[in-house]
């Protein structure tokens, strides 16, 4: 069984700890790269997306992926933009209460998924403004892929 208030905290934390003081199309450029690359070192077939105020400034769909993984991005995205959190926080919550998000959200889940993978860019003193999703492996993968790349990437430009 899942410790899932240790969890949630620790997803609380990384929200608080990873954001940015401003978010450029070159910056999403070059974490796109970058998970790209640590993905493809680890052998993993993934699509990674990144988008700001809606608009898509980078993707990438490496081998083995499918049309699939981008409708789980859209759908990844779709939760982070609503409930402004990582999209494997609310899934996590949801799954802690006992309640099935589709029903206690009230959405479609044609529409929304609440599994790892979508994270919020965040901006300090502002909030969300976009996303950074990975999609094509277990929802704790592609959330810790993205957590890895970011923490790295914000330690080298803060």
């Amino acid at each position: 069984m899942e410790n899932y208030p240790e969890l949630l905290e620790t997803l609380l934390q990384q929200e608080a700890d990873l954001q940015f003081t401003e978010f450029t199309n070159d910056t999403a450029f070059e974490i796109g790269q970058r998970l790209v690359a640590a993905a493809r070192q680890d052998g993993k077939a993934v699509t990674v997306d990144i988008c700001r105020n809606g608009q898509q400034l980078f993707h990438c769909a490496l081998p083995g992926t499918t049309l699939d993984n981008d409708e789980w991005i859209k759908r990844k995205n779709r939760v982070v933009n609503r409930f402004g959190h990582s999209s494997f926080y609310i899934g996590m919550s949801h799954k802690s209460q006992g309640t099935v998000f589709h029903e206690k959200s009230l959405v479609d889940p044609t529409e929304y998924a609440a599994h790892g993978g979508a994270f919020p860019i965040l901006i300090k003193n502002v909030g969300v403004v976009g996303t950074i999703t990975v999609s094509g492996l277990p929802q704790a993968e592609d959330h810790e892929l993205v957590v890895t790349v970011l923490s790295a990437f914000l330690k080298l430009v803060n």
